[in-house]
């Protein structure tokens, strides 16, 4: 019976939106953030979806560059609050910073909606679906999934005969092995995706409320439970090892060969291996531990598509067709090989050029090991203030290096900062 529901609704999702295809086009408009390698392949897979399933079903998608996400966020937010909802798109590309917003805005057409209206998600990988929930609610479908992986020279590391590091003090232990090479071995700055991954290894969130997923964040919950202080302890004795960089990795740095080892978004992987060209081969590894009694794990990042309700049902079920198509197995896996970023739909795994891609770079494969062994309790970090938490995370990270502050002194300074920037956050937002 399920599985004649399954066909039904699939085959309603599939019928024609606008009348007859040879009607005007229903046009739906769509916002997105690619730029480069992944504005090209987005407006492709856009152009391929009107030439085919769209003009199947009458349907003409407008595709709208919109800058930066969090340009597209501040867009979205003033048309909000200015009542103009009537401008939002049908779809829009979004990253965390629009989460809150979105969700309250009275205008949202949630998945959670969207799948009771016949929109299948049943493909999609657990681990991605679940970074765009939000206070119980799934506001969104993952579109371009990444998750931090750490890149390193691995034609360098061949030379000296060692081996990838897992943890920290793997890392401290390079340190003399590099030392006559005048390069870094590794250069970093935590800030608040990087710190809450690190705490979720160590079993706590960042803050209450699962890092702010299921409530607004109100307060750092990593303090009393001694994981911040295990962190700081061990970041600082890394630092002290000679083979930590007390600055955000560069990743023309790396490029260029000055820097051995980087932490940066899996999406940066086609782009980085385009910048080093014939210098050196890059190797791809699983984000470093904090210790040996920590956790793998790092959360899944990138994107989502969400939708908005405008008051019309043809809409509503244009975009869902949209949503259906670009979170398909062909385009998934399309995706993932023009940039690097994961694949959301578990049926791209199997797509020839996906598979392609991994046979000609196995360690692409790092990153999707990765977000199937992150366990679900590591979740990404949604707080109010983000930009002002993001810094005041980097800032007292790095003047506990710069000043020699101890790490019980650093834990003390960012609780006091980061539970004032919540507080004043929730005291201007009820």
């Amino acid at each position: 019976m399920k599985k004649i529901t399954a066909l039904f609704l699939s085959l309603m999702l599939l019928l024609p939106v606008a009348g007859c295809a040879a009607d005007a086009p229903l046009t739906l408009t769509f916002w997105h953030c690619m730029t480069e390698n992944a504005g090209v392949m987005l407006e492709e897979q856009v152009k391929v979806f009107n030439d085919t399933l769209g003009k199947e079903n009458g349907i003409r998608v407008q595709a709208v560059y919109q800058g930066a996400y969090t340009d597209a966020t501040t867009k979205m937010n003033n048309m909000l609050s200015s009542s103009q909802e009537s401008l939002l798109p049908d779809v829009m590309q979004m990253d965390a910073t629009g989460k809150v917003n979105y969700l309250s805005s009275g205008a949202a057409y949630t998945v959670d909606q969207a799948v009771l209206d016949g929109l299948d998600v049943s493909a999609l990988l657990p681990a991605a679906l679940g970074n765009w929930q939000l206070n119980g609610v799934q506001l969104g479908v993952p579109f371009a999934t990444s998750t931090t992986v750490m890149y390193y020279n691995k034609t360098l590391l061949q030379q000296k005969g060692a081996q990838v590091p897992e943890t920290f003090q793997d890392i401290a232990a390079l340190a003399p092995v590099f030392a006559e090479d005048n390069i870094s071995v590794y250069a970093d700055l935590p800030n608040t995706p990087s710190l809450a991954n690190w705490m979720g290894q160590l079993g706590s969130f960042l803050t209450d409320n699962e890092n702010g997923n299921t409530g607004s964040a109100t307060a750092l919950s990593c303090v009393e439970n001694g994981a911040l202080l295990t962190f700081l302890t061990e970041w600082k004795s890394l630092y002290q090892s000679g083979a930590l960089e007390n600055a955000a990795g560069s990743l023309e740095r790396f490029a260029a060969g000055q820097i051995v080892f980087i932490c940066a978004s899996s999406s940066k992987a086609a782009g980085l291996r385009d910048a080093i060209g014939d210098r050196f081969e890059m190797g791809i590894a699983q984000f470093p531990r904090v210790n040996e009694e920590a956790m793998k794990g790092s959360t899944a990042s990138g994107s989502c598509l969400v939708m908005f309700d405008k008051g019309d049902d043809q809409l509503k079920k244009a975009a869902r067709l949209f949503v259906s198509y670009m979170t398909g197995a062909p385009v998934q896996a399309n995706v993932a090989v023009a940039t690097g970023y994961i694949p959301a739909n578990g049926d791209s795994i199997s797509d020839a050029a996906y598979q392609a891609l991994l046979q000609e770079f196995p360690d692409y494969g790092v990153s999707l090991l990765q977000l199937t062994e992150t366990p679900g309790s590591m979740r990404s970090v949604t707080v109010g203030p983000a930009k002002d938490f993001y810094y005041a995370i980097q800032n007292n990270v790095s003047d506990m290096l710069t000043y020699d502050l101890t790490p019980e002194e650093t834990v003390s300074l960012l609780e006091t900062e980061l539970n004032g920037l919540l507080y004043q956050y929730n005291l201007a937002n009820p």
